[in-house]
């Protein structure tokens, strides 16, 4: 198929009862699930009774706002219940007519309820929950199989695990890429040398790492202890650029792509524009002889336009300003549909941006295309 126009950064809905259906039966009776409180509100638990739950308190929480798709412009409102989110969201049969009205060829799917599994601390139970997401999603994406292709969970907080489930999905679900959350997972950083076989792994079988934001969670997430009593703006627009610039200076400066030269990965959902500026402040250091302590073998910019790829909102006014600057096929974009923050009309906001054919074709597709291995 000729992809010209690709959204790299789509999510799911997960059906509520999703792992009572798909797990390891011996994990049933504490799967994650989605419950419905007497006020009103939606929590999450993720571990049984015992475990974590999220969305609990004094306030009513819905994750509606995981499906109100064009609640940006009004349209739909953020508080709708979960089950009336996005038809699409659940079914296929419904995305495939959206992404047809946004002239949109494939999509690469994300979670939504899932992105917070990362707070999990039993590694088998994380693998368990990883598994069951991943056949799930592979059932979802399996009647279009050339335009809807899913991003599979790793369970990161065991290595092994995470091998094991990211072979699976590519040789058994025929997946393209896996997706880890910036955040560390029981205490380990992206750049911790134990995840080294893991990234090894990735580079020798073609396997795309999408790095991937959310929510705040039980994961430790930079600076929302700072900002905890400042509205969800604030901590949503914290979260989500700080743990993606800590991500990209643990692959690029504390030497995992260095160390891993074919290695693909991308920074996704926390914007674009800070890349650049990033990686001016990440070279600098690196020509500094008497700074430079990294051992890096080239310099991060180099490294970033080699095998790394970042993912720009396309309100972004400094997307065509800084296109060139990244390189075009180094750029990805996301309608993050079905979510609350989506953009519906993403392809056409990015071409009525007016930059050259070349350099929209680039940022368009290509940049997809190099990222997820379709060329």
């Amino acid at each position: 198929m000729d992809y010209k126009v690709i959204d790299a950064d789509g999510h799911i809905l997960e059906p509520p009862d999703l792992w009572e259906k798909y797990i390891d039966p011996k994990y049933r009776d504490i799967c994650p699930k989605l419950f419905i409180l007497d006020n009103g509100g939606e929590i999450m638990r993720i571990e049984g009774e015992e475990g974590l739950d999220i969305g609990r308190g004094k306030k009513p929480v819905t994750f509606g706002v995981t499906g109100a798709f064009g609640a940006r412009d009004g349209s739909v409102s953020p508080k709708i219940p979960y089950l009336q989110g996005r038809k699409g969201g659940f079914d296929p049969h419904a995305r495939i007519p959206d992404m047809d009205a946004e002239g949109i060829d494939a999509a690469f799917l994300y979670p939504s309820l899932a992105l917070f599994l990362g707070a999990i601390r039993d590694p088998d139970f994380a693998s368990a929950c990883c598994r069951a997401y991943n056949r799930w999603l592979a059932d979802y994406c399996a009647p279009y199989k050339d335009r809807l292709f899913g991003a599979a969970m790793l369970p990161m907080q065991s290595i092994e695990g995470a091998i094991r489930e990211m072979r699976y999905a590519a040789h058994e679900l025929g997946f393209r890429t896996g997706f880890v959350r910036p955040n560390p997972y029981n205490g380990r950083a992206l750049h911790d040398p134990d995840y080294y076989p893991l990234w090894e792994q990735a580079q020798d079988i073609g396997f795309a790492i999408g790095i991937h934001g959310g929510s705040e969670t039980s994961q430790e997430t930079l600076a929302i202890s700072r900002f905890a009593k400042r509205g969800g703006a604030v901590r949503h627009a914290v979260s989500h650029t700080f743990e993606m610039m800590a991500a990209a200076t643990s692959m690029i400066m504390c030497g995992v792509c260095d160390r891993f030269p074919r290695l693909r990965v991308a920074f996704l959902e926390s914007g674009g524009g800070w890349m650049a500026g990033w990686l001016d402040r990440m070279d600098r250091h690196f020509d500094d002889v008497g700074m430079n302590d990294t051992r890096l073998t080239v310099r991060p910019s180099e490294i970033f336009h080699r095998q790394c790829f970042i993912s720009f909102e396309p309100v972004e006014k400094t997307l065509p300003l800084l296109a060139d600057y990244l390189g075009p096929t180094n750029i990805l974009w996301a309608t993050d549909y079905p979510h609350l923050d989506g953009f519906p009309g993403a392809a056409n906001m990015i071409k009525a941006m007016g930059m050259p054919p070349s350099t929209l074709a680039g940022i368009l597709a290509g940049g997809a295309r190099r990222f997820y291995g379709l060329e």
